[in-house]
């Protein structure tokens, strides 16, 4: 979109001014459709200068998602290139999902500043506070088997992190499979889930929660002592687009990795950011509760615990309690 490319250049230019006539020539349009493209963006809050004979500067952009948002920051190949962005959703997963199976494209995303019917891991409700956070799924079509598409949760996780590293300064903690963690508590949750036929996948469908500029009062009181955010966790309110692109950027590129390189490199990055490893756990599922110390994850990415009698139980998919440390 053309307005996607007007912001990246004036993004680009800034603090210098950008001249109508060189978007113009750059754009190819006029410069009364140039004029016509920054009204548009300051009727959607951005405030931009125009000065005479030395052209626009773009003072302050809303802390929104909206395409214009995040194409101008998006710096990857093909991730999240098509975009599909909605103010409030039921849940960016069923949209994601529907569009699979119409066959789009490796890489859509879904976005939404709010989701009212939002699911986490086991069908359980996904808590979403309306302009705080951000909601996305993505579609992938990976060339593996259906056993191996839990790995991609954890190909997710290690991008999370690095992503929110990049941005804050500070190093998160992963929660085996699916929770990014700040001084303990949850500011992220990832969500997959698979259309396959038996022994083919047709798509995977990557779905991530963010808290990002929530602040402690802004969670219900049964949250506020296992939810952060990472405006909670520094004091700095984060533009959310920003986060975004990074967390795209950081995804195709551990993405990329795994489809090359398979999961040996995903597996030693996700166990350095890994809180779990060599402390005690208590895995529930529905047919079993196992307790025991976390040794690490096999190459398909299941949890090894090593309970009291010393035998050495795969977990396959279960809640996690981290119960004490251990060393």
């Amino acid at each position: 979109m053309k307005r996607d490319e007007l912001l990246k250049l004036l993004r680009q230019a800034y603090p210098q001014y950008l001249s109508g006539q060189h978007v113009s020539e750059t754009l190819g349009i006029s410069r009364a459709g140039v004029w016509k493209h920054i009204e548009e963006l300051r009727k959607q809050g951005y405030e931009i200068e125009a000065v005479p004979r030395k052209g626009y500067q773009l003072i302050s952009s809303p802390n929104s998602l909206s395409h214009e948002e995040i194409h101008a920051r998006l710096e990857t190949a093909w991730l999240g290139s098509e975009l599909i962005y909605e103010p409030e959703v039921s849940s960016t997963q069923d949209i994601a999902h529907t569009k699979a199976q119409a066959g789009a494209k490796e890489g859509l995303a879904v976005v939404s500043d709010r989701q009212i019917k939002g699911k986490g891991r086991l069908g359980r409700p996904f808590y979403s506070e309306p302009e705080h956070g951000i909601y996305t799924s993505v579609i992938l079509r990976p060339d593996v088997m259906p056993y191996q598409a839990p790995q991609l949760t954890l190909v997710t996780a290690v991008a999370m992190c690095e992503a929110f590293q990049d941005v804050t300064g500070v190093t998160p903690e992963i929660k085996w499979p699916n929770d990014i963690l700040f001084s303990g508590r949850k500011t992220c949750g990832i969500l997959t889930e698979m259309q396959s036929e038996p022994d083919r996948i047709q798509a995977v469908i990557i779905g991530v929660g963010m808290n990002i500029n929530q602040q402690p009062q802004d969670f219900s009181e049964e949250l506020q002592n296992i939810a952060t955010s990472l405006r909670a966790e520094t004091g700095e309110t984060y533009n959310r687009a920003e986060v975004l692109a990074a967390v795209y950027s950081r995804l195709e590129h551990w993405y990329v990795t795994y489809i090359h390189e398979g999961f040996a490199p995903i597996k030693a990055a996700w166990e350095h950011y890994a809180v779990s490893i060599g402390r005690e756990l208590t895995a529930r599922s529905a047919t079993s509760t196992i307790t025991g110390k976390a040794e690490g994850i096999t190459e398909e990415g299941m949890l090894l615990l090593r309970d009291e009698t010393g035998t050495i139980h795969k977990i396959y998919s279960a809640d996690v309690e981290i119960t004490r440390s251990d060393s």
